[in-house]
Order: structure tokens, then C-alpha cells, then sequence
């Protein structure tokens, strides 16, 4: 099997595991979203520590540049945002609305570069993301409230995704960093909890524990087989793949969860979603483009 075939198959299954959340975060009822983070945190770091042992890699590996280390925390705050946002809309019934966040990323990606790299539109770009900012506008009238969950998930990701590209640490090593940085917080909400009653980790039996326990898994497997597709696979073609996620948790949350779907509702997405056609479609004739560009002989 060749390289960039793996990268595909690994991408695709990080992107199918995203995309079934929404079905396997209610399973850890009665937990609450903060209970869930928490052990998410905790379980991710036994399971990534692990791997970092099996691949002979010792602590000595990880990043000690004061810089790298000052990012990795800002990185840390900014995915237990987005990890407790969406485990709450998944859990209250707002799956649809979490679906828009992951559509909407790509495009406040792109805007973060304009503003925190100085990177440049192209004019499809524009009109991209000024559709996508139409659509947020469709959604609030129909709603009668700003999509705070997809924007705050959009942003979080977004922003989260900005910070990793400039500290520039492997995948396994910069998880270890951001859940050793979580975990004193999660770590004490889980033995208080446990103290005062209002946990529910011992209280349901076993099958409960071991699905919170679980979470480790169905954090760092998704993260790892990304990290090992976003190096054998080009970033056009990872672009668009993203899509499979949100429009899995889109299904889910209209044909397994039942949320309502009105017109307006289902206005506001067709307007993202031309929004992200335009900019794939771009995306995807810009890089072509360079491809084909010959270059000058030394």
C-alpha cells in the first residue's frame, strides 16, 4: 500500500470517528459535560503517555523552549473549550448547531491567517467567508439568538489550529503537554466530585466507569490517525476531507437525533454551505494552478 493511500485511509477514519461523537457522547449520561471533559483530559494523558513510551520516546522529547511551552498552554485552554462546548450542545440536544461550527472552521481559519499572519484573500476568498457571515446572519434571525455554540467552536478550533501551526511540535508530544496541562484542573474536579457526591464516575457501576475511562481512547485515536494522514497526504486533498465530520454530525443530528429543521434554519446552512463550495472549489483551482507552474531551472 503506498503512502499517500494510508494517509487517505487514516484520514478518513480520524474524520468518520469526529463525525460519530454526537452518538457516542450521550452514552456517558448522567455525567455532565464538565465531568466528561475532565475524564477526557485524564484518560488522554495514561493513553498518550503510553504511546510516547512504546515508541521509545522519553519525556526528554518533549518541548522545553519557554515560547513552545507558553503556546501549548494557550493550545490547552483553547481545545478544553472547544472539547467541553460540544460535549454540552451534543448532550443538549444542539447537534446541528455544533455541525455548523466544523463547517464554518475552514473559512475562520482562513480569516485568522488575514489578521494574525498577514496572509493574503484571494477575491473568491472574500466572497467566501462574507457568505459564511450572511448564513451566521440568516441563522440568528431565524433563531431569534447568535449560533454561539458554532461560533465558539469555529473560533476555539480555529484559533487552536493557528497556535499549533506556529509552535510547531509533533502531534503525540504537544497532546502530552496540553492534557499534563489540564489535568491538575480535571484531576481535582474528579476527587472533589467524588468527595462531595456530585461525580458520577462510582456511583453508576462499572459499564459507567469504563465508558468514562474510554473517552482517553476516543480522544487520542482520532488525533494520532489525523497526525499520520497530515503527513502522507497533501493538504488539498485533507481540505477536503474535513467535510466528512460536519456532515456526519449534520445527519445525526436531523435523522438520528430529531432536531428541528425549519426553512429558515435550513436557509442559513445552504448559504455556509455555497460559502464553503466557492472556497474549496478555489482552493482546489489555486493549487492546480501552482502545480502547474513551471520552475526555473537553478
Amino acid at each position: 500500500m503506498s503512502e499517500v493511500r494510508r494517509g487517505t485511509l487514516l484520514g478518513f477514519a480520524a474524520y468518520l470517528m469526529w463525525g460519530v461523537f454526537p452518538l457516542y457522547f450521550p452514552l456517558l449520561g448522567p455525567a455532565g459535560a464538565v465531568e466528561i471533559l475532565a475524564h477526557r483530559v485524564l484518560w488522554s494523558l495514561v493513553l498518550v503517555g503510553i504511546i510516547l513510551l512504546v515508541r521509545s520516546r522519553s519525556l526528554r522529547t518533549l518541548p522545553r523552549d519557554r515560547r513552545q511551552l507558553l503556546l501549548l498552554v494557550a493550545a490547552a485552554v483553547l481545545i478544553a473549550v472547544n472539547w467541553g462546548v460540544y460535549i454540552w450542545g451534543v448532550n443538549n440536544h444542539h447537534v446541528v448547531e455544533t455541525s455548523l461550527g466544523y463547517f464554518v472552521n475552514p473559512l475562520v481559519s482562513v480569516a485568522l491567517g488575514v489578521v494574525a499572519l498577514g496572509e493574503r484573500l484571494r477575491p473568491v476568498q472574500w466572497a467566501a467567508v462574507g457568505l459564511a457571515a450572511l448564513g451566521v446572519v440568516v441563522l440568528t434571525i431565524d433563531s431569534g439568538r447568535l449560533p454561539w455554540i458554532a461560533l465558539v467552536l469555529a473560533s476555539s478550533f480555529g484559533t487552536y489550529g493557528l497556535v499549533k501551526k506556529i509552535v510547531g511540535v509533533p502531534a503525540v508530544e504537544g497532546l502530552v503537554v496540553e492534557t499534563a496541562v489540564l489535568t491538575p484542573v480535571a484531576l481535582g474536579y474528579v476527587i472533589v466530585g467524588a468527595l462531595l457526591g456530585t461525580t458520577t464516575f462510582t456511583m453508576h457501576g462499572a459499564d459507567h466507569a469504563f465508558l468514562l475511562v474510554s473517552a482517553g481512547v476516543v480522544t487520542a485515536v482520532p488525533l494520532i490517525a489525523f497526525a499520520g494522514a497530515a503527513s502522507r497526504v497533501p493538504l488539498s486533498r485533507l481540505g477536503l476531507m474535513q467535510y466528512v465530520t460536519p456532515t456526519m454530525q449534520f445527519l445525526i443530528g436531523v435523522l438520528i437525533r430529531h432536531e428541528p429543521l425549519p426553512p429558515g434554519r435550513l436557509a442559513g446552512f445552504a448559504v455556509v454551505w455555497v460559502a464553503l463550495v466557492l472556497f474549496t472549489v478555489d482552493t482546489a483551482t489555486h493549487h492546480r494552478r501552482q502545480l502547474a507552474i513551471p520552475v526555473a531551472p537553478a
